[in-house]
């Protein structure tokens, strides 16, 4: 199943239907990339996907994961959210400065609607978020790939009676506004036609539409999500293919063994990363102190050079 769900993600989203702002992005002396981003990027499965394009083709480069569940660019909340969202911007100096990337890879959006309908005044904290988001990484140093705001799938949550209709008296990720794609759609946009100050930009909200329209085509119930918001594997093969390539690599079908060997030592570094950065959200478990977890992560390479071994041959 696994190999599957990587030869569908090549076969229906080519490349020329997202790609812009096209430079080079991964040079050979590079050392570091750093990812930002809510719970998709927290979860971190297309990063590992991502790292073992990178190991198969010789190419070592440090691969930092510091998404954070419920994170935004705005600073705003929904009413019913237990704790106010965390911003990027809280944290976002601390991370350059602790990590030194020199490319950073940005995916927000999905939280920065609020799940709310359109508004312009949401929509302008999101472009004012967006804009210092790219200043800042700019003068850092290091180099930027934005993936645009995502699909929101409704079909999930409408299946089970929790979209709500324009007008209600509040909304929450438990109980989205029914059109809330369209917000997306709208953010996106902005995304791909300003003139951003960034390197490489995906169109992730394009890329993952294509893809649902072709699937539904034959199955009108087929999902990649089970609320419409958290994408599982698949979704994140869909989006692993986008940036190798905006990396200089092709993609190719991953093995299980090889994803479950990356994806330990990715969960390690992880949790190690965000405790040394520090962060505000309540909820996540520390990790270990990232000496510690770094000298923790060389016992694994062992395991993670035999699955390589095994693909490459």
């Amino acid at each position: 199943m696994f190999k599957t769900i990587l030869a569908l993600t090549l076969i229906l989203c080519p490349l020329n239907l997202i790609d812009a702002k096209e430079k080079k992005l991964l040079d050979k002396d590079d050392k570091r990339i750093v990812f930002i981003g809510d719970s998709n990027t927290h979860a971190g499965q297309y990063i590992s996907l991502i790292e073992a394009q990178l190991l198969r083709n010789g190419n070592t480069v440090e691969l930092v994961n510091l998404g954070l569940p419920s994170e935004g660019v705005t600073g705003l909340s929904e009413p019913d959210h237990p704790f106010p969202r965390p911003n990027v911007h809280d944290r976002l100096e601390a991370i350059l400065e602790k990590t030194e990337p020199d490319l950073v890879v940005s995916f927000y959006g999905i939280n920065d609607g609020i799940y709310y309908p359109f508004s312009d005044d949401r929509f302008e904290k999101f472009q004012e978020g967006i804009n210092e988001l790219t200043r800042l990484v700019r003068k850092a140093g290091a180099k930027h790939l934005m993936l645009a705001a995502p699909m929101f799938d409704a079909l999930p949550m409408k299946k089970n009676g929790k979209l709500l209709a324009e007008g209600a008296e509040k909304y929450a990720w438990f109980a989205i506004y029914e059109n809330y794609d369209d917000v997306m759609k709208k953010y996106a946009k902005w995304q791909f036609e300003a003139d951003l100050d960034i390197d490489g930009f995906i169109h992730t909200h394009r890329v993952m539409k294509n893809y649902f329209l072709t699937k539904r085509k034959d199955n009108p119930g087929f999902v990649m999500s089970g609320d419409g918001v958290h994408i599982n594997l698949e979704g994140h093969a869909l989006i692993a293919k986008f940036v190798t390539n905006k990396l200089g690599y092709q993609y190719t079908e991953v093995p299980q063994d090889v994803f479950n060997a990356i994806n330990a030592k990715q969960k390690l570094m992880h949790a190690a990363w965000l405790s040394h950065v520090g962060h505000k959200r309540p909820g996540v478990a520390a990790g270990l102190p990232l000496e510690d977890a770094q000298l923790k992560s060389k016992e694994l390479d062992a395991s993670v050079q035999k699955s390589l071994e095994s693909w490459k041959d």
